[in-house]
Parts: structure tokens; sequence; C-alpha cells
């Protein structure tokens, strides 16, 4: 392979499968390199804690491609071997295994890991952490043999994951710091919907806590304690407290970096050459005209077909609203758009949150900034269109199922 002609991907996950799809689609015949820290070939993240983690879905399905894809689209797939720093100047990066490799064009999909809980007795035995497919093949196994656990962190991780365990028959107590789950990332009235949710599927949640420690015998974790001095007695804990976008090469190497490597909407970084997609990315947002770091999905799937055009050189831009989804117990639920916590000014729904059949809009100054459809299917492209729209609607009709969404935008 001659210096400097590569196309190299950092990041053998979702995000640098379909930049490698994406080059190949496009025409691109030249080397490309697709550079990962696993043994797994590239997948997708939300079988992990949706239908791998319950046994609904074959450990197959969450593959991004087949086995043979890589080598039938002359990509080269090496596993195992990360990319440990980078040279902008030079063009070449650094691997894990001490070698070297020059790329024409660089894209940084390294994605985050897990947070660590900052507490005494983290590192012992049965304390999870959900993030790799292993992780799912562990927590499947803890399913089948533990009486009860506890899940410190009521986001998405943690409630899918005690979705699963409950569907497994484990009795499961939820530890987390704000009032209520999600509260953060949804606002009071939505999250109110998720906590009953839990609730009526027998959780033991409890908000509003602080951990001081994971205690243990015989090196494995048996019980969490709080700040109150309470003990709740576990056979495994698991940790799902947020997670932290892997830039400390990009940073090393002087590239911009602010909760993310910091990209312009094509997903060009500060250095020549460099573009930067997926979790790792806080891109500038044409439409909400803000940079933002998405770490669900839809960004991942999505984000990396347009950096992969931009290193091509052609005119494009990331304007896709975000874009996440969650399957928990009944419940199933679609979010579109964005708003900053204590960016709006109102929420109405539509629809009954009791049977949690519904759709919650967040507005601000009489826009919709985003929408959350739960148990109501086919309105994503609707509540795009509001969001995208940027005019103001009337909230009564806003919140009446009889008037179509359509006709608010008229």
């Amino acid at each position: 392979m001659a210096q400097n002609t590569a196309f190299v991907i950092a990041g053998a996950g979702l995000a640098g499968a379909k930049a490698a799809e994406t080059l190949r689609a496009e025409g691109f015949e030249g080397p490309v390199v697709l550079l990962g820290d696993e043994q797994e070939r590239p997948y997708e993240r939300p079988p992990l804690s949706k239908g791998y983690l319950l046994g609904t879905a074959e450990r197959e399905k969450a593959y991004v491609h087949p086995a043979g894809w890589y080598a039938e689209h002359d990509v080269e797939l090496r596993l195992g071997n990360a990319v440990t720093a980078l040279d902008p100047a030079g063009h070449e990066v650094a691997l894990a295994d001490g070698s070297r490799l020059g790329y024409a064009k660089l894209l940084l999909a390294t994605g985050s890991t897990p947070r660590p809980l900052p507490v005494p007795g983290a590192n012992l035995d049965g304390v999870h952490y959900l993030r790799r497919l292993a992780d799912s093949d562990r927590l499947k196994d803890v399913f089948r043999s533990a009486a009860r656990i506890v899940v410190i962190g009521a986001g998405w991780i943690g409630l899918e994951t005690t979705a699963a365990a409950r569907a497994a028959g484990v009795a499961v107590t939820v530890l987390e710091a704000a009032e209520l789950p999600l509260l953060k990332v949804l606002g009071r009235e939505a999250a109110e919907v998720f906590a009953a949710l839990h609730t009526e599927h027998g959780v033991d949640l409890r908000c509003g806590t602080r951990i001081t420690e994971i205690t243990g015998s015989g090196g494995a974790a048996d019980g969490v304690r709080l700040t109150d001095g309470t003990r709740i007695a576990a056979d495994a804990v698991i940790v799902g407290v947020g997670i932290t976008p892997n830039t400390e090469a990009a940073a090393a190497a002087g590239l911009r970096v602010d909760d993310g490597v910091v990209v312009d909407e094509r997903l060009r970084s500060s250095a020549p050459d460099i573009h930067a997609a997926g979790d790792v990315a806080r891109a500038y947002h044409p439409v909400l005209e803000r940079h933002l770091r998405v770490e669900h999905w839809a960004n991942a799937l999505n984000q990396p077909q347009t950096a992969a055009r931009a290193m091509l050189g052609q005119d494009v831009r990331y304007d896709r609203l975000p874009y996440f989804f969650t399957d928990q117990y009944d419940l199933g639920m679609e979010y579109t758009g964005y708003v900053a916590p204590d960016g709006y000014d109102r929420v109405v729904f539509r629809g009954d949150t009791k049977t949690r059949e519904f759709v919650a809009f967040w507005l601000s100054g009489g826009r919709v900034l985003a929408g959350m459809n739960v148990n109501v299917w086919d309105v994503t492209d609707r509540i795009k269109e509001l969001v995208a729209s940027g005019r103001p609607v009337d909230p009564e009709r806003l919140a009446d199922p009889d008037v179509p969404l359509g006709e608010l935008l008229s």
C-alpha cells in the first residue's frame, strides 16, 4: 500500500462501518483501512440493551455487515489494533501494535467509553457496564443466575437494562441521583411517565439517592451503600452513569476538543484532512445553529455517510435532526429534535399519558423544538417537519388528536 493514499477510519463500530460502506458506494477505489480495538467486526449497539439482551434477537442481527462484506468490498478490516496517536502534520496514525499508517484522509469514529463510578468497590467482580457485545453476554448470564440486582443510573441504558432484567424475572433496585429518571433529558412532565412505567413493573425506583460505596465479599460485589447508611444487597451491580467521548488521541495531537472532537457541518475537524463522526464528534448543526454531540444510534448510522462524502470532496452538510428510540416493557418510543435542559417553556401532550399512548411536544415561544411519540406510530416525519419549520403553532390545536399534524404546517 502506498503511503498517504489510504482513507483510514479509526473506530470499527457502526459509524466506521457505514463510512467505509459509503466510500465504496460513492465510487472511491483507493485503499480503505478500518481500525478497531475489539476483536468483533463492526456491530450496532442498540441490540445490546434491547433485543439481544432480552433474548429476542440473534447475535448475528447486531452486526453491521456479513462477515465476508469487508473482503468483498476491498475494505481492510484490522481488529484488535486501535489508533493510539495522530500525527496531523505527517498524515500518519500510530497503532497499538507499534506500527504507523499513512493516510490521505482520516475519519475519527472512536466512539465513547462508559464513565466509571468514582466510589470504593467499583472495581469488584460483579460490577458491570454495558457498552460491548461481551458486556451484553455477561449480563445475560447474570440475569440467568441472579435473584436481585442494583442498577446505578436511570438513563436510557440503565432503564433498558432494568426492563430486560425484569423480563428475566430478576428483582431490580434502580438508584438515581436526580429526582426522576431521565429528568435532564426529558424534563419533569415526560420523566414522570418513565418513573411510573418502571414502578408498575415492580422496580424499586429510588431517586434522589447518592452512593458511597459498592460493598463486597470475597472480591465480588454484594451490595451498594447509600449516603444515609442504607445498604442494598445485590447479586450484581450494573452501572450506567453516562459515557465519555474517546478524544485522547485527538486532544494530544492538538485538534480542537470540547466535549468531543469539534467539527463543522461537513464533519471537518480543526486539522486538515481529519473528519469525525458518531459519539466522538461535537458537530455544528446548521438547522439548530449550535454544536451538538449526539450519543444515539441514528447519529452513528447517518453522520458518517456525510463525513465520507465530505472526505471525497463533495459539498455536503449534516443537517438531520437528532433522533433516538427506546423499547421498555410494552412502551415503544421515538424522539425527534433537540431541546436543552430548561430550554423550553411548555410541554404539550396529544393523547393519554396514563395509557401511555401519546405524543409530547416541547415548545419555546410557540415553536416546536422536539417531539416524542409513545406507542403512537407513523408521525415521526410530521414531527420533523414541525421542528424544522421553525414556525409557531397553536398549542390547543397541537394537543387535539383530531387535528392532523400536517394542518399545523399550513
